[in-house]
């Protein structure tokens, strides 16, 4: 059973930069991509961005050039740095381990 924990969330202003990590349990994470979305009251849960077991990143192309992911093997742990921070980043935000594993979410506040 896998379990993942977020944290680094909390309240920016704007242009602020916040860093979220997720720490995961099991003895598979090297082996597994690891993935992070975002969701608020109106919108259905979207991916951010994403890092394979090589390390390959994928973003969406709103949080291009301003997030970056990565991740250390050796403790269990992916990261989300998040520079420049928008309003309309504000959301909560939450890890995955595929094939389905989710973490419990962090919230992120962008305002002034």
């Amino acid at each position: 059973q896998v379990q993942l924990v977020e944290s680094g969330g909390g309240l920016v202003q704007p242009g602020g930069s916040l860093r979220l990590s997720c720490t995961a349990s099991g003895s598979r994470f090297s082996f597994s991509s690891m993935w992070w979305y975002r969701q608020t009251p109106e919108k259905q849960r979207e991916f951010v961005a994403s890092i394979g077991s090589d390390g390959m990143p994928n973003y969406v192309d709103s949080v291009k050039g301003r997030f970056t992911i990565s991740r250390d093997n050796s403790a269990n742990m992916v990261h989300l740095q998040m520079n420049r921070l928008k309003p309309e980043d504000t959301a909560v935000y939450f890890c995955k381990q595929p094939p389905n594993y989710w973490g419990q979410g962090t919230q992120v506040i962008v305002s002034s």
